[in-house]
């Protein structure tokens, strides 16, 4: 059987960039012919997807699928922990939770799922010509090499080489380069065939005498310096800089509330793509201002993040709002947020049996243990909605009792999410992802404000993300040389590294 060739991208830190890096890969490699694949093994992220097999898996690898052009499945990611505390995760294995760990008891437990991990990735490099593997973190990270999984544990195991890249946009890029390679042992320093500097943005001929230096010291080829590119491409970590930018030129202002457990932020992206949508996040009740949207995104927690809202002001202000008339929409955690009460029984959610809701939806959830994930297609029925057809999927904890008017009408003949007036919720992600609900809702926003909604030529959300991936993978084709990538992958396939 031939086999998969490998190519693995490892950062620095956090944040410097391989998402994207792996995504832009996967699409290179997508026009160039190949079948490209991303793999994972383990994911930190509350920003989850569901699969069509109702699997839950990291937000990430379903973009950089989408990139190479496949449908997203489990076997991407095939770990994935979603924090619940500051010391504590839900631990999901191939789509499904397995259990609650402390990090001293999933440091522990997983060796274990090495064998999972390793199914899912010969899995996949059986189906495909080419595996585009993302690190996590730093592999300098010297505390927690043993038993490695997803860094250059996971590299030798893949048979993969390295590619190291670092973020000029930070600071001190060669330092983080320099330093993480000497931190690694002599095996592990071996299997990165080069470096890659990230968005950068400036003169790159001042910046080569570094490079010469950084490649002398570290004794490894520099293989591209990415230029920060302006790319609207959905990110793995809520902590991005996209979610903290300001209020967008644009003639309608969307206010998301900036929940400090928020996930699945995803859900917006095509309300930031249209040319009326103005999208911001907030987490002040003085910067929530005159909005005319005002949407409660999905959380880890409800609980903690309506007492949160409730502390500081904007639990009083949305109220406010909304009384005056504005437009509320409340997705997943933020719908429940909306209702009457929340019980909690079992004390799944947080230590509180029930807590008060916003109560400006007729609706009460009970927090259970199961967990619900499936994938589902709807129409909307509450106004002015009516109509509009609906594709998404339902990720959360906890059952909700409706005591109005749904939201909408799922394939199956239930019902989901409740409305009343002037707000709405429902259980749907990705409901703005078919496009007619967004122009619904934006021509509808227009006509609030006495704009013409004519003037606007929006662009099909399907045809702008796709767009993205090409800008994405030019910038970084430019940029990287791609001969030696595809020499090195060769080489290690060869070698049977």
């Amino acid at each position: 059987m031939k086999r998969a060739k490998c190519i693995m991208i490892q950062g620095t830190m956090s944040g410097v960039g391989k998402s994207l890096l792996c995504a832009a890969l996967c699409r290179i490699f997508r026009q160039d012919g190949y079948r490209a694949a991303p793999f994972k093994s383990q994911n930190m992220a509350l920003n989850s997807y569901v699969t069509a097999e109702g699997l839950e898996m990291g937000r990430a690898q379903v973009v950089q699928a989408e990139a190479a052009g496949i449908e997203a499945q489990v076997r991407m990611n095939p770990i994935l922990l979603k924090p619940s505390s500051d010391t504590g995760s839900q631990v999901i294995v191939h789509g499904k939770v397995r259990a609650h760990m402390t990090a001293a008891e999933y440091y522990a437990y997983k060796e274990q799922l090495i064998p999972e991990v390793m199914d899912a990735f010969h899995g996949l490099a059986a189906e495909h010509d080419i595996i585009v593997i993302e690190g996590a973190g730093s592999p300098a990270e010297i505390n927690l090499r043993r038993h490695d999984i997803v860094n250059m544990g996971m590299a030798k195991a893949a048979g993969a080489p390295v590619l190291l890249a670092g973020d000029i946009d930070r600071g001190g890029v060669f330092a983080q380069l320099y330093g993480t390679v000497e931190l690694l042992e002599r095996e592990e320093r071996s299997r990165i065939e080069g470096l890659i500097i990230n968005k950068f943005r400036g003169d790159l001929e001042i910046l080569r005498p570094g490079l010469s230096v950084l490649e002398e010291k570290a004794g490894i080829p520099i293989l591209g310096v990415v230029p920060y590119l302006a790319v609207d491409i959905d990110d793995e970590d809520s902590l991005s800089p996209r979610l903290a930018q300001q209020r967008s030129v644009k003639p309608v202002d969307v206010a998301v509330i900036r929940l400090p457990r928020i996930s699945n932020f995803t859900d917006f992206a095509p309300l930031a793509a249209h040319p009326m949508l103005g999208v911001r996040y907030v987490n002040q009740a003085a910067a929530l201002k005159s909005p005319d949207l005002i949407i409660l995104p999905g959380t880890k927690n409800t609980v903690d993040d309506l007492l949160w809202m409730r502390q500081n002001g904007l639990e009083a202000v949305v109220q406010k709002l909304a009384s005056a008339g504005v437009p509320v929409l409340g997705i997943c955690g933020g719908y429940q947020m909306l209702g009457s009460g929340l019980s909690d029984p079992e004390r799944v959610e947080s230590s509180i049996a029930y807590v008060r809701g916003m109560e400006l939806l007729p609706a009460d959830t009970v927090f259970t243990r199961q967990k619900t994930r499936t994938r589902c297609k709807a129409q909307a029925v509450a106004e002015p909605f009516a109509g509009c057809a609906l594709e998404g999927y339902e990720i959360h904890m906890g059952k909700t009792t409706v005591h109005g008017e749904p939201f909408c009408r799922l394939e199956n003949g239930h019902n989901d999410g409740c409305w009343s007036g002037n707000v709405f919720g429902t259980y749907l992600h990705g409901l703005f992802d078919t496009g007619t609900l967004t122009e619904r809702l934006a021509a509808g926003l227009c006509r609030r404000k006495g704009i013409d909604y004519e003037t606007a030529a929006p662009v099909p959300h399907h045809a702008y993300v796709q767009r993205q991936y090409d800008i994405l993978a030019d910038g970084v084709r430019k940029a990287l040389d791609m001969e030696k990538v595809y020499g090195i992958m060769e080489r290690y396939a060869e070698e049977g590294r």
